[in-house]
């Protein structure tokens, strides 16, 4: 049974969230009001619900559609990462008629049928986050994942002093994300003579996980100096392992949740890289009604990766709905 549409928190621009099997036609009856009018109205697309990164990506975009004056539409499995329904989703947003879609595909090796159907359509099309395989786009943002473990991992082994002894969480396996993190990770300890790579094993993007894994590890190796989690919730549950086996080493995370940023004021976490999902879906959003309009879209856009710490977490740590979209220009401008 599809699940109820749901408003997004945002009084000042229609913005919307929808699973499948209600399109705009019938979105009057599934909310049960008359369809408003609008101009320019965005779809957006993004793997699933329950992840705080897509979250952050959805605010982005809604947040720019507030200051660009147009409308966003979420499309969203009610799912998990259900590559059938985004299909399916996609199949709806076509019949919508949007003026753009931004988009981040559940699985880009199963996303070329949709991808196909939006280029036959004639609908402009932003890519965000996962980088598609194929097909006609305007315009990508994204991180490059090796780049920002590298950066992650490089900010932990300067923090021990450029020694001792580390073990990896890396994420699930197959998954892109992961795969450059794993990368980065590895590539920077060859950066370190001094420092040691005891084990790496996944976690699966889990707190839980993350803190079994370490917890073996904890049982396995004497002396652990320092973690590299390839997200927040590992490195969370790697703090998690610690505190239960009254050992002390320095954690490193990825994503710069919010989440992290207790653990980070704490000194429990030394630092995270910023995956800026946020950013990801403001700029992505205005590339969207850049295209609409005719005026000048990147081809590309790759975020500058930084490690968030006690020096510049401030923006990190407020309800996403108060943070500020970096523009197109200001980025350019870095």
């Amino acid at each position: 049974m599809q699940k109820p549409i749901a408003l997004i928190m945002d009084q000042s621009v229609s913005s919307t969230v929808r699973t499948a099997g209600c399109t705009a036609l019938a979105l009057a009856l599934c909310l049960g009001g008359a369809m408003p009018a609008r101009a320019e109205t965005i779809a957006v697309f993004t793997k699933n619900q329950g992840s705080p990164i897509f979250a952050a990506l959805r605010s982005g975009a809604s947040a720019a559609a507030k200051t660009l004056g147009v409308e966003v539409i979420q499309y969203l499995p009610s799912t998990g990462d259900n590559v059938v329904e985004q299909n399916k989703l996609v199949d709806d947003a076509i019949k919508d008629k949007p003026a753009a879609i931004v988009f981040d595909p559940v699985d880009f090796t199963k996303a070329q049928g949709s991808v196909d159907k939006i280029n036959a359509a004639g609908i402009p099309l932003i890519n965000v986050n996962e980088r598609l395989s194929g097909g006609s786009i305007v315009g990508f943002v994204g991180i490059d994942d090796v780049a920002l473990a590298r950066e992650a991992g490089r900010y932990l082994l300067k923090a021990l002093g450029g020694k001792g002894n580390v073990v990896i969480l890396d994420g699930p396996d197959g998954n892109r994300t992961a795969q450059g993190r794993a990368q980065g990770f590895r590539d920077v300890v060859k950066e370190f003579p001094d420092v040691k790579l005891l084990a790496g094993k996944s976690a699966n993007y889990s707190r839980a996980t993350g803190k079994e894994v370490t917890t073996a590890f904890l049982r396995a190796y004497p002396q652990i100096d320092g973690i590299l989690a390839a997200n927040d919730p590992m490195a969370i549950g790697a703090v998690d392992a610690l505190k239960a086996a009254g050992r002390k080493a320095q954690v490193v995370g990825i994503n710069a949740s919010r989440e992290a940023m207790t653990l980070i004021k704490s000194g429990d976490i030394v630092g995270s890289g910023d995956y800026d999902a946020f950013a990801q879906g403001c700029l992505a959003l205005e590339m969207a009604v850049r295209s609409v309009r005719k005026e000048a879209v990147p081809k590309e856009v790759m975020l500058k990766p930084v490690v968030i710490d006690k020096t510049n977490d401030a923006p990190f740590d407020q309800p996403l709905d108060k943070r500020q979209c970096p523009t197109l220009a200001s980025v350019a401008a870095q």
